[in-house]
């Protein structure tokens, strides 16, 4: 994707802003000697922005808009360090619900759904960003917020819910309550609307199938407004993102150079209109690729790929450089296990030694199962885990994001 002459009037008033606000990227450009740019090539000469260029602006460096344009901030789940402080003009959160009911339009929502939040409200930019897009769009919303999975029920039951909104840890779980209860016949959801974590296929399908739902994964980071900068159609091959709002790049993550479409590394994103806290090439870790050519759902809205981890996901096992998605794929092929698992890594007597620990129902030969996966897991990455197989539910389900990876060496 090249940046057009519109986008390059865009940048060019973002960085007139951060210079005269003084931000941590007006000094990086003042340094630089950048006043303005005028074609590709400079834009690809800009420095980057990292997260924590962020952290270190704490609490309200980066406010770029003056304080009284401000009617808002927001703060990113981080938990490490200090919070990153995002704040927003009242035209940022216009043009985030107009976004988002962008979203919701693309998934075949209209203004007679009942969408149910169970993303969580506060700080956090998710609930209120699924609420303001649903009431842009003029459907009747449910602000549930996380937990309290019998009441999540009942709710969806009495108002008859037509939309889930959540995590994919969390449609799981609920997908499972409902069909522990035996309630699947008083249910009437239509569509999901999944974000905030990474999901593979195996657990889409299985959310899919219990729940009798199309699922639609939904894109976005608190840096960048909130989810909602992105999602994908019912062809599902790919998300559409709001290239009149943003501009992404993906960069080898080692060298920082701009890949061709096509080609999987980071997503950077450019905020062509933000106000409050405008960022302009901030990298953002997760792993994808710009999907190249014209959706099949005659959208012109450019496509991402779904993200398939992040730079920081990476787990370093004996030398060998493994993500979790590598480990998805493989669990694909064996049609016996859930969509759940969980990886351990721990340091025993001077190695470093991987556990995956996986779920299937009572009529598997444990043993054999867990032999298998090794021996798969062993040609397709280098080295053998110590495979555990469970019981369908033992491996602990989230309200929020699962942790899939727990390393015990840094504990």
């Amino acid at each position: 994707m090249n940046i057009t002459e519109t986008q390059i009037a865009q940048v060019n008033k973002q960085i007139q802003a951060l210079i005269k606000a003084e931000s941590f990227y007006g000094k990086k450009l003042e340094d630089a000697g950048v006043e303005s740019i005028s074609t590709a090539d400079d834009f690809e000469n800009l420095p980057f922005s990292e997260k924590n260029d962020l952290r270190n602006a704490y609490p309200l460096g980066l406010m770029t808009a003056p304080e009284e344009k401000i009617v808002r901030i927001h703060s990113s789940s981080g938990t490490t360090g200090l919070p990153v402080i995002i704040p927003y003009t009242a035209k940022d959160v216009d043009d985030w619900s107009v976004m988002f009911k962008r979203c919701y339009e693309m998934a075949g929502l209209n203004d007679m759904d009942r969408i149910q939040i169970t993303a969580g409200y506060g700080l956090w930019t998710a609930g209120i960003g699924f609420q303001a897009g649903a009431e842009k769009l003029g459907s009747m919303v449910v602000p549930m917020g996380p937990g309290n999975t019998d009441k999540q029920l009942q709710m969806m039951m009495d108002l008859k819910t037509t939309v889930l909104c959540s995590t994919s840890s969390y449609a799981l779980l609920l997908a499972e309550a409902i069909e522990e209860r035996a309630i699947k016949d008083k249910i009437h959801l239509r569509k999901g609307i999944i974000g905030s974590e990474r999901w593979g296929e195996k657990m889409r399908k299985r959310i899919s199938k219990e729940l009798g739902i199309e699922l639609y994964d939904i894109y976005g980071l608190t840096e960048i407004y909130g989810p909602g900068i992105g999602i994908s159609c019912s062809h599902d091959c790919g998300m559409h993102y709001w290239d009149d709002y943003l501009y992404i790049e993906i960069i080898d993550p080692v060298t920082g150079k701009v890949l061709p479409d096509g080609e999987l590394g980071e997503v950077v994103i450019t905020t062509l209109v933000k106000e409050g806290a405008p960022l302009i090439r901030y990298r953002t870790h997760d792993l994808s690729r710009i999907i190249p050519g014209e959706c099949p759902c005659g959208s012109k809205f450019p496509r991402l790929d779904t993200i398939i981890g992040r730079t920081d996901d990476m787990m370093k096992i004996k030398g060998v450089n493994v993500f979790p998605s590598q480990i998805e794929e493989i669990l694909k092929e064996f049609p016996e296990v859930s969509s759940e698992y969980q990886i351990r890594i721990s340091h025993l007597d001077g190695k470093d030694t991987m556990r995956l620990y996986v779920e299937t129902n009572g009529t598997i030969d444990f043993l054999d199962l867990a032999k298998r996966i090794a021996s798969r897991v062993k040609s397709k990455i280098g080295f053998t885990p110590l495979v555990k197989v469970v019981e369908l539910g033992l491996l602990p389900r989230s309200e929020k994001k699962s942790k899939r990876v727990i390393d015990e060496r840094y504990e």
